[in-house]
């Protein structure tokens, strides 16, 4: 390796391990919360839905201050950051090591608006340090510090994700030994982030906010995100049903989960040389066309399916390393040249993301559960038809928008 290599990487690393922890506590609690509560609790699906949406309401205020508190601390991230994964691995050991001492439902809402509170300030600050992070890696340092932190990102969800089964094979308690995992993780990832955290000088006003809510091109790419985002949020609440029942195979939703996260990992870097060399746009609207194509075969699926949907996984997977590197990175180079600071502006990038899975679990388990869906029993047809039809179709007609939307992107002006 030489020394070039060594000095463009610099850093790198560490901010591979804690984007780790971040996709770790991300994606994988609507993956595995909503079954875990229904399962061992028997909380409702509608319920679990509800409690969802109303607490990703609170982000609509809180956000943005969160933003705003990202760039008033200018160097001093490096010190909250460390509170802030504190919280968060207490609010995981909380939510899943811990029999609820309340009613199942409030302590499922008291433990996550910890641990979502938490999640999004370090995610917030976490991005915006990788702004300042690109500009000392030359022009391409935006899709590079993409790369690393998104395959971060997606080898932590993919861990988290199979990991409750990994556990049980082994005997032991799957969800609580999850929650153990990761407060061990999450002091991996603030070691590993030590001398990185520097920051741009304080500022105070939300003028970051204003910058990314004015500037047309910005404000494009934050409705693509949130279209794009919402097939994954789609698929995140409902791929444990998909598989279980469905597929009817039981048992097979964890291998099938690290499938799909390790295609997302493996290709992220493969999309960001793709990039460099093609171009952003046609790249990313390529893999949107291929989770159109992936979605649309799992719609076709049945009973006993699963080599067929293994492969729908490695394929939607793959998609999704695009989304992940290729997006962020672009509204990354953005904020470079509209809003240096970089927190507020991340404070909306955040939002978007989370919202799309709260909307998702607010409108999509409710819906399940009237079409007379019940996890883990023998389900009528016309539920399995609704699971269907909400996990493969809609995120076929979310993904067909966001293309549109891309097309029409007027790239020069970025």
């Amino acid at each position: 390796m030489t020394v070039a290599v060594l000095r463009r990487s610099a850093g790198l690393p560490g901010f591979a391990v804690f984007a780790a922890m971040l996709g770790a506590a991300g994606l994988p609690i609507y993956i595995h919360a909503p079954k875990v509560y229904v399962d061992e609790y028997g909380v409702s699906l509608a319920a679990l839905g509800a409690v969802l949406f109303a607490l990703r309401l609170i982000d609509v205020v809180q956000d943005p201050l969160l933003g705003w508190l990202a760039d008033r601390l200018g160097a001093r991230r490096g010190t909250a950051a460390g509170i802030g994964a504190a919280l968060l691995g207490a609010a995981m050991l909380g939510l899943f090591a811990i029999a609820p001492p309340i009613a199942p439902l409030l302590w499922f809402a008291l433990t996550l608006t910890l641990l979502f509170s938490a999640f999004s300030f370090l995610s917030i600050a976490f991005y915006a340090e990788g702004v300042h992070k690109a500009e000392t890696l030359g022009p391409d340092g935006h899709v590079r510090v993409a790369a690393w932190r998104e395959t971060g990102t997606l080898l932590g969800i993919s861990t988290a994700a199979m990991f409750p089964t990994v556990a049980l094979a082994l005997g032991a308690p799957p969800y609580a030994s999850f929650a153990a995992g990761f407060a061990i993780l999450a002091l991996t990832a603030i070691l590993g982030m030590r001398g990185e955290w520097a920051g741009a000088a304080a500022t105070a006003g939300m003028s970051g906010f204003r910058a990314v809510l004015r500037d047309r091109f910005a404000r494009r790419l934050l409705i693509i995100a949130l279209v794009n985002a919402a097939p994954l949020a789609v698929t995140s609440n409902l791929f444990l049903f998909f598989v279980e029942s469905r597929l009817d195979a039981p048992g097979w939703e964890g291998p099938l989960l690290l499938l799909f996260f390790i295609a997302a990992a493996a290709s992220a870097g493969l999309w960001a040389r793709a990039a460099e060399a093609r171009g952003i746009r046609p790249v990313l609207a390529g893999a949107m066309v291929l989770s159109i194509l992936s979605f649309g075969w799992a719609a076709t699926l049945g009973a006993g399916d699963i080599a067929a949907f293994a492969v729908i996984c490695a394929a939607s997977g793959a998609a999704l390393g695009a989304d992940m590197t290729l997006l962020p990175a672009l509204f990354a180079r953005r904020l470079a040249k509209i809003a240096p600071g970089g927190g507020q502006a991340f404070g909306l990038w955040a939002f978007v993301s989370k919202f799309t899975l709260a909307v998702a679990a607010g409108i999509l388990l409710p819906t399940l559960a009237a079409s007379g869906f019940q996890s883990g029993t023998d389900n009528p047809d016309q539920a399995l038809w609704m699971l269907t039809v909400l996990y493969a179709l809609v995120p076929c007609g979310l993904k067909l928008i966001a293309i549109a939307l891309l097309v029409t992107l007027k790239m020069e002006e970025g």
